[in-house]
C-alpha cells in the first residue's frame, strides 16, 4: 500500500462536524454467515482486546424459533441454574490512544422478521451515534488451507467505495442476515463495508483461527489501528500444521489440496508479490509503533 493509499484508507474514519470522535459498528452473526465460527470469534477477540462493555441487547422472543435456536441452561457460581437466551449483545469500547469508538454486535441469525430485526438494530446504532458499519462474515469455499485466507471486501456506498478502492458486491443468490443488514444500512444512509473470509470447505469445523486472523487483519487495515494477534497467529500456525498432518494421511485429500494450491497460486500471483506484501509491511510498522515506548 502506498502512502497515498494509506491516507485514503483513513477516510473511513472521517468525523462529522462538531464531533471529536468517530464510532464504527462491527457486527457478526452465528449460523449461516459464520463458517468455522471465524466471524463471531473475530468479534469475541476484539471484545476481549478492548474490554468492551455491554450497553444494549435485542430481546429474542419476536425473532427466534426456540425449537431451532434453543435456549441453554447454565449453572451459576452459586450452584443455581439459569436459562441463557439467544440475545443479540451490543457492547461498546473506546480504542486506546485513538479517537475511535467501536460498537460490537454479536448475535445469532434470526428465524423470523428480519426486516424488523435489522430496523431495531439500526435504531440502536442511531442511539449510539454510529458513523460507519463493518459487517463480518465467513463462507465455505474451494480454497487451500496452506495459503493466506482470502477476505473479500465490498462496499455499496459509492463515495466510500471510491475512496477505499473497493467494489460493490456482484453476488446474486440466497443471502443471510448480514446481506439484509447491509442493504437496510445503505437505505438508512450508513456507509457500510462487508468483509467475508473464505474458509476451506474440507476443514469447515470450528474453530478456524487462520480465517479469524485474516478477518482481524482486514479490520486492522480499515480502522488503521494495531491489533494484538500474536497468540492467534500461533493458533493459526498450529491449526495449519494439524490439517497438514490429516491431509498427509489421505492421498485423495492431499491431491485435492495440491490442485487448489496450484489454482490459487496461478490466479493470485501478482497480488502475492505486490499489494499483499505491502499490507503486511504496513501491519508490521503499526504493531512495532505500538510496542515501542
Amino acid at each position: 500500500m502506498s502512502r497515498n493509499d494509506d491516507a485514503e484508507a483513513r477516510q473511513l474514519l472521517v468525523r462529522l462536524p462538531g464531533e471529536d470522535r468517530v464510532t464504527v459498528m462491527l457486527a457478526a452473526f452465528e449460523g449461516w454467515n459464520d463458517a468455522g465460527e471465524a466471524a463471531s470469534d473475530a468479534l469475541a477477540h476484539l471484545h476481549r482486546l478492548w474490554n468492551a462493555k455491554r450497553v444494549a441487547v435485542i430481546e429474542p422472543d419476536e425473532y427466534y424459533d426456540f425449537q431451532f435456536t434453543r435456549p441453554e441452561v447454565r449453572l451459576t457460581s452459586r450452584g443455581g441454574r439459569k436459562i441463557k437466551w439467544p440475545l443479540t449483545k451490543i457492547a461498546k469500547a473506546a480504542i486506546p490512544d485513538t479517537d475511535i469508538d467501536v460498537v460490537l454486535v454479536h448475535g445469532i441469525e434470526p428465524s423470523y422478521r428480519w426486516r424488523a430485526y435489522t430496523a431495531e438494530l439500526l435504531a440502536k446504532a442511531a442511539e449510539l451515534n454510529v458513523n460507519y458499519i463493518i459487517l463480518v462474515g465467513a463462507l465455505l469455499a474451494d480454497v487451500p488451507h496452506t495459503r493466506p485466507i482470502p477476505v473479500t471486501a465490498t462496499c455499496d456506498d459509492e463515495a466510500l467505495a471510491q475512496s477505499l478502492h473497493l467494489e460493490s458486491s456482484q453476488y446474486e443468490g440466497p443471502v443471510g442476515i448480514v446481506g439484509v443488514l447491509n442493504e437496510v444500512a445503505m437505505l438508512a444512509g450508513l456507509p457500510t463495508i462487508s468483509l467475508w473470509a473464505a474458509v476451506p470447505h474440507y476443514v469447515a469445523q470450528a474453530p478456524s483461527p487462520k480465517a479469524e486472523l485474516a478477518l482481524l487483519n482486514r479490520i486492522e487495515d480499515f480502522l488503521h489501528v494495531p491489533l494484538a494477534t500474536h497468540d492467534l497467529a500461533e493458533d493459526a500456525q498450529a491449526w495449519e500444521r494439524g490439517v497438514n498432518e490429516l491431509a498427509a494421511g489421505d492421498a485423495e485429500i492431499a491431491a485435492y489440496v495440491q490442485q487448489l494450491e496450484e489454482a490459487k497460486d496461478t490466479a493470485e500471483l501478482p497480488e502475492a508479490t505486490g499489494d499483499s506484501i505491502a499490507k503486511e509491511f504496513e501491519r508490521y510498522l503499526r504493531r512495532r509503533g505500538q510496542d515501542q515506548p
